[in-house]
């Protein structure tokens, strides 16, 4: 394989984020005296989901998102609440969770072994995915951490890549690989940047958008045979 620079995103590809968000929304909805947690959750998580594809399509601003996500449905549930206070309550309860996928840790290790030269890449929020990361054991593995909060734009837009081009020294797109679970954001960034792309698919789901993956795996030692 020709590849030097290998940028991984982080949610549902190495941290574990349906597993900290399982414990940090417990946590913020009991400081919130939210009596039918469950049924909040049920409410939260597709709405959560879909304004995340509303961002990925250009429709929404990260700001809209992050302040209105959490009053959108404690409207829902008839309570009037501060979404931008919400926002930042909920930050300081997501931001302790590093929980990672197992084997992740030992997939960055092996591949830093190799001489591949790692970077994350990411549409997360500043605050939330730093201080994730601090929690985690992947953070010592990356080179540097590029979030779409402080980047001015996201996955999947090609000027995201650009960005990173320009911050990494001698960085070359024939010599870069992307890896990401989400075929919306990162298989499609990298079609759009015209780099090629690893999508990180352990749960066999069926690809019935546009975007084309160069390389399909299914667990991270495949991964590693592939490069």
């Amino acid at each position: 394989m020709h590849y030097k620079h290998l940028l991984f995103d982080l949610d549902h590809t190495l941290l574990d984020f349906s597993r900290g968000e399982e414990v940090a929304l417990t946590q913020f909805l009991a400081s919130m005296e939210v009596e039918d947690v469950q049924a909040f959750k049920e409410v939260y998580r597709p709405l959560n989901q879909g304004m995340w594809k509303d961002l990925e399509k250009g429709l929404i601003t990260k700001k809209e998102l992050i302040n209105t996500r959490f009053s959108r449905t404690f409207a829902h549930f008839g309570r009037q609440v501060d979404g931008t206070e919400m926002a930042l309550r909920y930050q300081k309860f997501i931001g302790r969770q590093g929980q990672i996928f197992a084997g992740a840790d030992k997939l960055l290790q092996e591949l830093t072994k190799r001489g591949y030269q790692i970077y994350a890449a990411t549409n997360g929020v500043t605050y939330i995915q730093e201080n994730r990361l601090l929690h985690s054991p992947i953070q010592p593995y990356f080179k540097e951490v590029f979030i779409s909060e402080q980047m001015g734009t996201q996955k999947p837009s090609a000027y995201f890549y650009e960005k990173i081009a320009e911050q990494i020294a001698g960085f070359q797109f024939e010599q870069a690989l992307m890896v990401g679970d989400s075929l919306t954001a990162d298989i499609q960034g990298g079609n759009n940047a015209g780099m090629d792309t690893v999508w990180y698919n352990p749960s066999n789901l069926i690809n019935n958008s546009k975007a084309i993956p160069t390389y399909t795996i299914h667990s991270y030692q495949e991964l590693l045979e592939m490069l």
